[in-house]
């Protein structure tokens, strides 16, 4: 079980399967305020992937790749919050994508 930490992006080769958990952290509970700092990211083998992403940072094409992969299905807790904090500077909106929060209604 690692904690991996990338700077702005996702690396190029980066496989997580086809179906991702993620977790975004904010400097608040605005995204249009508030903004993105960093995206964690799982494929479910024990494995953390990290991305901190700076201030002002408005593209990290790997991770934008990911977010809009049809073949990929991306799981969130109350994704509604982490999906507008990451479509706030990188204007992705992420798709397919399964959401804890609204499962368990």
């Amino acid at each position: 079980m690692t904690n991996t930490l990338y700077q702005g992006d996702l690396p190029d080769d980066l496989d997580l399967g086809d179906m991702v958990a993620i977790d975004c952290e904010t400097m608040g509970m605005n995204p249009h305020r508030d903004r993105l700092c960093l995206v964690q990211l799982s494929g479910g083998d024990g494995n953390a992937h990290l991305v901190q992403i700076a201030k002002g940072e408005t593209r990290a094409p790997n991770l934008e790749r990911l977010l809009t992969d049809p073949k990929v299905l991306k799981l969130f807790h109350f994704g509604r919050f982490d999906i507008a904090a990451m479509y706030h500077p990188f204007r992705t909106l992420t798709a397919p994508l399964y959401c804890t929060n609204i499962a368990s209604k």
